[in-house]
Parts: C-alpha cells; sequence; structure tokens
C-alpha cells in the first residue's frame, strides 16, 4: 500500500516585530515565524516622494533584510503610512510629534497605505492597498490624554485603530486590516502564488 503525504510548504516568515501584524496573520490561521528586521526607515525610502513609493520601498526592504536571513521561508513584510493634506506621516518620534499628527488628523479624512511585499527564492510579488479614515473633531485634552500613553509611539500617524483611538474613526473606507497594517484579503490573494491558501 502507497501513502502519500501533503506537500510541505516552505516555512512563512514574517518581517515585522509588530503584535498587531502577527495578529492579523494569525486569524488567517496559517503557521509562521516572527522574524523583526531592523530597517532605516529615513535611508529605505530615499528618493521616494509619494505615500505609495515610501511604503512599498520599506516593504521591500524589510523583505530583503529578512529573506537574507531566512532564505528558505516564504518572507512576508509590510509597511504602512499615512497620508494628510500633502504630509506623509510615519510613526511619531515623541508625545510631541503625536500631538501635531492628531491635531492634522482631527476633523479631516487621511489616507492609509500599505504596502506588502512577499519574496521566495527569487521570486517576488508586491501590492498596495488603501484605506480612507475619518476622524471626528479632537478636543485638544484628549489629544494631549491620548499622546501621553504609550500607544501612538510605534504607529503611523500616531494613532492605533484598534486601539483607544477607535472612539476618534467616524468612518472607513476601503479595509480595515489595511488601517491595521497588514492587509489580509490582499495578503491571501499573494500567497496563492506561492502555494498557500488561507
Amino acid at each position: 500500500m502507497e501513502y502519500f503525504s501533503e506537500p510541505v510548504c516552505p516555512p512563512i516568515v514574517l518581517a515585522s516585530g509588530s503584535p498587531r501584524r502577527a495578529d492579523l496573520l494569525r486569524q488567517v490561521g496559517l503557521p509562521f515565524e516572527v522574524l523583526p528586521v531592523g530597517v532605516d526607515e529615513g535611508t529605505s525610502s530615499d528618493g521616494a516622494r509619494s505615500p505609495r513609493a515610501v511604503a512599498r520601498r520599506r516593504a521591500l526592504a524589510k523583505a530583503e533584510a529578512a529573506r537574507v536571513l531566512r532564505p528558505e521561508g516564504i518572507v512576508v513584510a509590510a509597511d504602512t503610512v499615512v497620508a494628510c493634506r500633502g504630509r506623509i506621516l510615519g510613526k511619531p518620534a515623541d508625545r510631541r510629534e503625536a500631538e501635531g499628527m492628531l491635531r492634522l488628523l482631527s476633523a479631516r479624512t487621511h489616507t492609509v497605505v500599505t504596502a506588502i511585499a512577499v519574496v521566495h527564492r527569487g521570486e517576488l510579488a508586491t501590492a498596495v492597498e488603501y484605506a480612507h479614515v475619518a476622524f471626528r473633531r479632537l478636543e485638544d485634552a484628549e489629544i494631549r490624554r491620548y499622546a501621553a500613553g504609550a500607544e501612538p509611539l510605534d504607529k503611523a500617524g500616531g494613532y492605533a485603530v484598534q486601539g483607544a483611538a477607535a472612539a476618534f474613526v467616524r468612518r472607513i473606507e476601503g479595509e480595515y486590516t489595511t488601517v491595521v497594517g497588514l492587509p489580509l484579503c490582499r495578503l491571501s490573494i499573494m500567497l496563492r502564488r506561492f502555494g498557500i491558501r488561507a
């Protein structure tokens, strides 16, 4: 009697230290390894002018850094930026910068841009997803109170839609997971190219 086993897929490597991205990937039930990579966001996006180009270059830099460390894996990397009134907002450096970002976003609609890069053995797939987020008008006291916490400091635009800042959001047009930082619908389509179905 012959036995046939399921083909073994290469391991998925999430090139991110973000617990939010790891939580999202767990939602689709795929096993993966977390591999944070240190990429200088300023250097990796040199020359990029549009939010799309900035996010894409950073995602590619993260994917390449992880590929060198785990060449056998299917590397998944992502980068998120916020665009509002001609400005590209990454992660605030400190509380004061977070307050400034929130004042800019108050009572306005901004665009969240998340780029994904998936690489395995020389094959590369990239995609960029957009979501439009409308904030209600924020009072100065709540801006200061929110910025005083730890939540905004490692988030593009200075806020976490899955955290306390959910109370700031009036409307989202686009995929919610794009705003969190890993567009699951797009990623699941991309992974099929590499033989993985979520």
